[in-house]
């Protein structure tokens, strides 16, 4: 905060500075730091504060908390394969067949309380490998969201749907989002809503995204709080939600 840096209000790790109209932002977690912004700035800021503090210059990021990061004069690649093909070692399904579509239309598959139980340790252990995964794979947003709501008493549709997901992620192991520099500078919002998608509790699910440029910025996929009685009262809390 001393060399100019203000908190976001968002998230706390992340601090920025404007300087002469060119924001510089920091992102901390625990004792690993990220800068990016003018080049000219990051390196004042990296001097600043290496004289406080002991520390190591990596150059360019390529990997960043499970992250890869591939960087060219064209634009900028963010990618997880390689922790997608942890995930499916310690599944063993490395070998596993792919599946076209992340999840199946049907949902009413979901709502079967007839199905045995399954180990509810190892489906939690799937849906948090997943959830990690999310922050770079927007496609499997909605069927994330929809598997983690079963976490107390998961049944073999459940885990079947889980590992339905995995198979996803067996042919799709090279998507990630990539930011066109050549694109135009442009901040694009959508929103969009079902209605009464939900069989347990009948209320609706939000999905919501941002593009900046050429891939997507902000994203999420989440059930609604309360029951909409229309398609346009539901898709009216979706466009609500983008002011959050």
């Amino acid at each position: 905060m001393s060399m100019g840096f203000a908190k976001s209000k968002v998230d706390p790790n992340l601090s920025y500075k404007v300087v002469e109209d060119v924001p510089v932002i920091l992102l901390l977690y625990v004792d690993d730091l990220f800068l990016t912004g003018n080049e000219k700035q990051i390196m004042e800021s990296k001097k600043k504060l290496a004289e406080e503090f002991e520390m190591k210059d990596l150059g360019l990021m390529h990997y960043f908390l499970g992250l890869e990061v591939w960087q060219s004069s064209e634009g900028i690649f963010l990618n997880r394969g390689k922790y997608v093909v942890e995930i499916l070692k310690s599944l063993n399904m490395l070998k596993c067949k792919f599946m076209a579509t992340p999840m199946y239309s049907n949902l009413k598959l979901l709502a079967d309380d007839s199905l045995e139980l399954v180990d509810v340790t190892h489906y939690r252990q799937i849906i948090g490998s997943l959830m990690y995964l999310t922050n770079t794979r927007p496609d499997i947003c909605f069927a994330v969201n929809t598997l983690s709501q079963y976490l107390v008493q998961p049944r073999r549709v459940h885990l079947v749907a889980a590992k339905h997901v995995m198979r996803y992620l067996k042919g799709t192991i090279d998507f990630g989002l990539y930011y066109d520099g050549s694109h135009e500078y442009r901040l694009y919002g959508y929103t969009d809503a079902d209605w009464a998608g939900s069989i347990s509790d009948r209320k609706s699910t939000s999905g919501i995204c941002f593009c900046l440029r050429s891939a997507m910025s902000s994203w999420f996929s989440r059930k609604q709080s309360s029951v909409s009685l229309s398609t346009v009262e539901a898709e009216y809390i979706a466009d609500c939600s983008t002011k959050l």
